[in-house]
């Protein structure tokens, strides 16, 4: 019915925050410093987990993959943001708005994934310690790294497929910073009813499954935590799950406020709409090696000791 390469050769345009227009050089200020914080603190974590061999656990493979998938988070966007708040409206092509949008939403359903697989380390870590270096095998963690990946892939994978069978016949301008799926799809000339239920239901119920998984995770934690005989045997342990728990509710409480928001907050301007999302790729992605660094006397230790070394050089 459409000759769908002449509806999808043009570019697109993105026009940044609305209503914001004449604070954008203010506004790209700490963003871009919480931007260069999670480049340096991130980078960091991978360096040190790389060249520590103490740091060779399952417990900080997940967390390199952690801080990997959020280098891939904030990096596919806030650039882009950093230049329409200096230069002004910026043009992408279609396939780059699909390259990034998948991105996008990949390492968002990715970091869910990681997250829950960190949980599972925590709770044979704490309900089975003696069976922990036979249920975590360098073998079964790569198992999981890539079922997780993959399963991650599988999920967005489909999104880019429903966007390409759009014809944009209309406007090619998008009042955001970056692609999103959603956002793109509501720009066709078409009927995009498949888009709302898939980008809706389908990564939303993953996400939703992960969340479930890890609150079983912790009930089991808790449970065992609170039946170990001596007080520092507790505190020990729920000391290591400290920072997982913290970096669990950055990751899932804006997640959810935003999607409600979406859904429930009509009233809720679109400037505050599109500046919590721009918030939200780059703030978590900034905080967690920080979190890490703060709550985990290993990485702290280890941090301490690189930059003293560097300093007495």
């Amino acid at each position: 019915m459409y000759n769908l390469s002449s509806y999808n050769t043009g570019d697109f345009t993105f026009l940044g925050i609305p209503g914001l227009e004449q604070y954008r050089v203010w506004i790209s200020i700490p963003f871009c410093t919480i931007y260069l914080t999670a480049i340096v603190g991130n980078s960091i974590l991978l360096y040190l987990i790389a060249v520590e061999r103490s740091l060779h656990a399952p417990m900080f493979f997940f967390l390199s993959m952690l801080a990997m998938t959020d280098l891939i988070l904030s990096t596919t966007c806030v650039p882009q943001t950093l230049a329409i708040f200096w230069f002004g409206p910026q043009k992408i092509s279609f396939p780059g708005c699909l390259t990034q949008l998948f991105f996008l939403h990949y390492s968002f359903v990715l970091d869910s994934a990681i997250l829950l697989a960190m949980a599972f380390d925590r709770y044979v870590a704490i309900c089975s310690p003696l069976r922990y270096t036979t249920l975590l095998t360098p073998k079964t963690i790569i198992k999981i790294a890539v079922g997780i990946s993959f399963r991650s892939f599988s999920i967005i994978l489909p999104v880019v497929f429903l966007l390409i069978r759009l014809p944009f016949c209309r406007t090619h301008i998008i009042p955001h910073t970056y692609c999103e799926h959603i956002g793109v799809a509501r720009l066709a000339c078409a009927d995009i009813s498949i888009n709302i239920w898939y980008g809706f239901c389908v990564p939303i119920l993953t996400v939703i499954s992960d969340v479930i998984l890890i609150a079983v995770s912790y009930t089991f934690i808790l449970c065992a935590v609170f039946h170990l005989p001596s007080r520092d045997a507790c505190q020990k342990a729920l000391g290591t799950c400290g920072s997982h728990v913290c970096v669990i509710l950055m990751f899932y409480t804006p997640a959810f406020f935003s999607i409600l928001a979406h859904r429930f907050g009509h009233s809720v301007s679109r400037t505050f709409h599109i500046m919590f999302a721009n918030l939200y790729i780059v703030i978590p992605p900034a905080l967690n090696p920080i979190v890490y660094g703060v709550k985990t006397k290993q990485i702290r230790d280890k941090v301490i000791l690189l930059f003293s070394t560097k300093c007495s050089e």
